[in-house]
């Protein structure tokens, strides 16, 4: 029997995502490469990638995700800004502070960056529920934003992407209530790591599906003595992505860990409707779990009163375990067309530009670099100069 504890109505009461301006497909990345599609497409689940434009990054999709929640709700209530990323663009300073100052927020706001790989937006999210279950009234805003970057021409190359989610958490949500308990796990595990001396992450790829495999039984293991959910009684999982085979994989193995049937049509069932957006966008590294929530709240059946299950896992490594259960009414709280639009309206380009984008970086002079106008997001980096970013609406 299920023995669930803590304040069971703080959770997500809104979710919005954004992406870049530029999209490769993988078809163009394996005409380059002389890859058989199929290894693309159905081998690792992947169409496409999204690119950010010169003038985009961490901030501008972070800031992009997080105006329409800003702008429905308003900010009064909010007191904490928790930006996760892996990808951060200053060694100091929070990225959220530039979020913070694009959207106008008032300055009685607490702004921090947490950092763990991948599982960072689900540190944030915890974090997010204690200060709300320490006074009701407040609401807080999680960011995750981060670009995932290989060197080109590696085996990690072809599960590159880009995005941001903005949630807001609050007591008595619109969209999922975050149980507890929750099962958490780390290990000390090289599979995928990025020396401060690097643009682009080093991964072993089958040190790392070994570890997230790990990962998956260390969180279920502990989740179910802290008196978790049975696995029969979730509806769907949300795992990371790093690209969306994994979700399948993972699943498969939850199942035959715990000793239960892994017939393929109820694996996809269950993942299926989570892998529809990252499919198109590629990993998002601390974006990619939740950006799997939107994507099966916005194309699954309905799901009012039903559980999640979440597997969050960050390389390295540190996973977490946790259930939500769907709020009645939510869908009308979605914001599907706005996510869909963000995905078409992504402009496809050739491996040259792709290239170009790939390679480009800012001189570490201090100089004054200006950036071209690409983007037609709501917000672009204009350039830096004193070494200092420089950020403005579009």
């Amino acid at each position: 029997m299920s023995v669930m504890s803590g304040d069971p109505t703080i959770g997500i009461h809104d979710l919005s995502f954004a992406t870049t301006q530029y999209v490769l497909t993988h078809t163009t990345l394996a005409t380059e490469n002389g890859t058989d599609i199929a290894k693309y497409h159905a081998g690792i689940g992947q169409r496409s990638m999204s690119v950010p434009a010169a003038d985009e990054d961490i901030v501008t999709m972070a800031a992009a995700a997080a105006a329409p929640v800003i702008a429905r709700h308003g900010a009064e209530r909010i007191r904490t800004v928790v930006f996760a990323t892996e990808t951060s663009v200053d060694q100091a300073k929070a990225a959220g502070i530039h979020v913070h100052s694009l959207l106008g927020l008032p300055s009685a706001t607490r702004v921090v960056e947490l950092k763990q790989a991948c599982y960072g937006a689900t540190a944030a999210l915890q974090f997010a529920i204690g200060l709300v279950h320490r006074d009701r009234t407040q609401q807080v805003l999680v960011i995750a934003s981060d670009v995932s970057k290989y060197e080109l021409g590696n085996p990690g190359e072809a599960t590159q992407g880009a995005a941001a989610v903005a949630m807001l958490v609050s007591a008595d949500p619109a969209l999922v209530r975050i149980e507890d308990p929750s099962g958490v796990f780390t290990a000390d595990i090289m599979d995928f790591w990025r020396p401060n001396y690097r643009t682009t992450a080093l991964v072993d790829g089958q040190e790392s599906i070994s570890a997230y495999l790990q990962a998956v039984e260390g969180t279920w293991k502990d989740y179910t003595e802290q008196g978790g959910r049975a696995l029969t009684e979730f509806s769907a999982f949300c795992y990371h992505q790093p690209f969306t085979k994994m979700a399948y994989k993972a699943h498969r193995h939850l199942l035959e860990h715990g000793g239960h049937d892994t017939d393929q049509a109820e694996i996809a069932r269950c993942v299926g409707p989570t892998t529809a957006y990252n499919m198109d966008v590629g990993n998002s590294y601390t974006a990619s779990v939740y950006l799997a929530l939107a994507s099966l709240l916005d194309h699954a059946d309905d799901l009012t009163d039903q559980a999640v299950g979440f597997l969050s896992y960050g390389s390295g490594s540190v996973a977490e375990f946790f259930a939500g259960t769907v709020v009645p009414g939510y869908r009308s709280h979605l914001r599907s067309a706005m996510h869909r639009e963000a995905v078409a309206r992504r402009e496809d380009i050739d491996y040259a530009k792709y290239r170009a984008l790939h390679e480009q970086a800012f001189p570490v002079d201090g100089g004054d670099h200006p950036l071209p106008r690409e983007t037609t997001g709501p917000y672009r980096l204009a350039g830096i100069s004193g070494h200092k970013r420089i950020y403005e609406p579009r």
